[in-house]
């Protein structure tokens, strides 16, 4: 078969391998297949229990895009801190990512981005390089190809403004009043997703104050007409909502200068309250790195001096968010993954066979316990009668745990034959109810709030860069329904709801969306080992259908891969891509929950995995398979390579871990509904 190529992005789409008709299925392909699985399993294994940290956890780095480092560079300049060192150190990481065409991608292999390339571009201006070097100079070129600054989004020119590179005249405005609005109320902040709410509370401080640093040289190379550098734009028409919300902005900067000062001064000082408020112990906000940041310019603009023990802390814990390589090179991280990565790895050494008493399991499984969220967080402004219980992804992020951490933990735990197995059932409990009681109204699950779905959040000017909002998703939903299942209760009416939805969301070629991993192979992924684990047979037609599927995308080198354009081209992309180790295990999860495990699309695929692990035991996966926002914000999180790879042939080797009953019936524990 040969590639043929996307005529929207111009990129080569792999072929997809040819359907099980299409082929010899006489062909021995499965010879020492369960061999070569064992042995890598064998690898992998020894691999992944050799990075576990002596306190328990496992962590792989979380790699985004240049952006976090450009902001970075931005942050301290702004704040007067920066350094030669860090500096040059991050510099060196922001040109090794550059493209050959001058710009810079938001993930390995696909094109270049405008505003990732803007701020890159200033942080080398920053680092010393000069606009005529032929790097530099390739870049501006590229930027003004496309429209220049102009067309940058609207946070890119929020930081350019920090300077007075841009006119903060320019940008849509957003009233510190927003703290004040009642629940009810639409675009109140709870109406925002909670990464989106915790950079906007702080970022409409920073647009009431309209600070501008001088700025230590011009930006004309990045302007189409540096004489015009924002030349007016036509509103969308006044009937469509982009246009509604277009000339509500216009009349809330009239009004900008309507509000009384004590008035503004006042909400200011709310929002700098509930800013502060939020601040997690090692000194972070939400464990992220945007609200981070803006939270510590809100904060220093409020009054707060850098040597103020809430400054000094938030600081520092940005600091941690650095990692430096062996090339001298700093990377920063967008978020820490230790909980997500933990769970994910204990799941993984269990599926493969690795003892349920072994001590590194045990060490795991107390340091998850001890992450365990005991009290409210901004969750309970939507369900103030519930009791919490649950865990979040990061070290620290007390404020915000979340539904997909919490049921991969359960199921986790449910892995591990504790010693004090009281405090495994009470932890797992609490997670029932909490998860339960954070269903939202149509019998699906988002990720940290119930029913966050307001239409309007993502129709404002200020956001037109990723997901504001937090629906319930495919993966997330099916994540909880395999945990409801693992408790014995996936006959209750409300795990029958969440499988409900699932099956309406189902694509009609067979295929799940994936909010939090890319994209179709992940959700797919996901949901086909929770239905089968709630009890659906493998010959219901739902299961049947994402079969056939997946043996439809699955490449002629035996693996799975799908490309991020799939957010933007569903039709050219879905199911398409470079083949992965982790994709390529999400895939064969899926087929091995359907009872496909002699099927010639698994033997190709676990020989797939065989022959490209290293030697070490791992794997390479250069390609972005995790999602912050689709398409927008794309993650590489460097522990998937291995923990979904050892999962897949754990399964293969040793089957379903549900062994046709309940987890928790199998730890000698009684199924509850989490004491609802």
């Amino acid at each position: 078969m040969t590639a043929t190529t996307d005529g929207s992005t111009g990129a080569t789409i792999p072929p997809r391998a040819a359907a099980a008709s299409d082929t010899d299925s006489t062909d021995p392909l499965a010879t020492g297949v369960p061999e070569a699985a064992e042995r890598a399993a064998a690898r992998a294994t020894e691999f992944l229990l050799a990075r576990q940290d002596p306190e328990g956890w496992w962590k792989g780095d979380l790699e985004t895009n240049v952006t976090m480092d450009a902001e970075d560079l931005l942050l301290r300049q702004f704040l007067g801190i920066l350094d030669a060192a860090t500096t040059r150190a991050a510099a060196l990481f922001i040109r090794g990512e550059q493209r050959e065409d001058g710009a810079w991608a938001t993930f390995y292999g696909g094109p270049g981005d405008l505003s990732a390339t803007v701020e890159a571009y200033v942080a080398l201006r920053l680092a010393g390089d000069a606009p005529d070097a032929p790097h530099m100079a390739r870049a501006s070129a590229w930027v003004r190809e496309r429209g220049g600054i102009a067309s940058a989004r609207v946070f890119t020119r929020i930081w350019l403004a920090l300077f007075g590179w841009w006119k903060w005249e320019d940008l849509p405005e957003l009233p510190p009043e927003l703290i004040w609005f009642p629940t009810w109320l639409p675009l109140n902040i709870y109406d925002f997703g909670c990464w989106a709410r915790q950079t906007i509370v702080p970022l409409t401080i920073v647009s009431a104050k309209r600070p501008v640093r001088p700025a230590p040289f011009p930006l004309d190379e990045l302007h189409t007409d540096p004489a015009n550098p924002n030349p007016p734009k036509p509103f969308a028409p006044l009937t469509s909502w982009d246009g509604a919300f277009e000339r509500l902005d216009r009349v809330v900067h009239r009004l900008r200068k309507a509000v009384p000062r004590r008035v503004r001064r006042a909400a200011m000082h709310a929002a700098a309250r509930w800013i502060v408020e939020r601040q997690e112990n090692d000194g972070c906000w939400g464990g992220i790195q945007p609200p981070a940041v803006y939270s510590v310019i809100a904060l220093h603009l409020m009054g707060y001096d850098l040597r103020h023990p809430v400054m000094r802390a938030g600081l520092e814990s940005l600091d941690r968010f650095a990692v430096w390589r062996k090339d001298g090179s700093r990377m920063i991280e967008a978020c820490q993954s230790p909980v997500w990565d933990t769970c994910l790895a204990v799941i993984a050494l269990a599926d493969a066979g690795v003892p349920a008493d072994h001590p590194q399991l045990l060490k795991a499984a107390d340091w998850m316990l001890a992450e365990e969220i005991r009290r409210p967080g901004d969750w309970s402004v939507k369900r103030p009668e519930l009791p919490p219980g649950g865990w979040a992804f990061e070290f620290h992020n007390d404020n915000y745990p979340d539904i997909d951490d919490t049921a991969e933990v359960a199921l986790a735990l449910r892995r591990v034959s504790h010693p004090q197995p009281e405090r495994v059932d009470g932890a797992i409990a609490r997670a029932v109810r909490w998860n339960f009681g954070m269903q939202s109204k149509n019998g699906a699950w988002g990720a940290f709030d119930v029913d966050n779905t307001s239409p309007f959040p993502n129709r404002l000017p200020f956001c037109d860069f990723g997901e504001v909002i937090d629906p319930p998703s495919a993966d997330v939903t099916a994540h909880v329904v395999e945990m409801m299942a693992a408790e014995g209760l996936a006959h209750d009416p409300r795990t029958r709801r969440g499988i409900t939805w699932l099956l309406a969301e189902q694509e009609a070629d067979g295929s799940w969306f994936g909010r939090w991993g890319v994209n179709y192979v992940y959700g797919t992924g996901s949901v086909v080992p929770a239905l089968t684990a709630a009890g659906l047979p493998a010959s219901h037609p739902a299961i049947r259908r994402a079969v056939h599927w997946l043996q439809q995308a699955q490449n002629d080198d035996g693996g799975w891969g799908e490309d991020l354009r799939s957010y933007k081209y569903a039709r050219e992309w879905s199911g398409r891509g470079a083949s992965t180790a982790s994709q390529t295990a999400w895939a064969l999860m899926a087929l091995l929950a359907a009872g496909e495990r002699d099927s010639e699309a698994v033997e190709r695929g676990v020989r797939w995995l065989a022959d490209t692990q290293r030697n070490d035991g791992s794997w390479d996966e250069p390609y972005f398979t995790g999602t912050g926002f689709p398409w927008d914000f794309s993650i590489n999180y460097h522990l998937y390579r291995q923990v979904f790879p050892l999962t897949a042939l754990g399964r293969y080797l040793h089957g379903d871990p549900f062994d046709k009953a309940p987890l928790a019936a199998r730890r000698g524990v009684r199924a509850t509904a989490g004491g609802s």
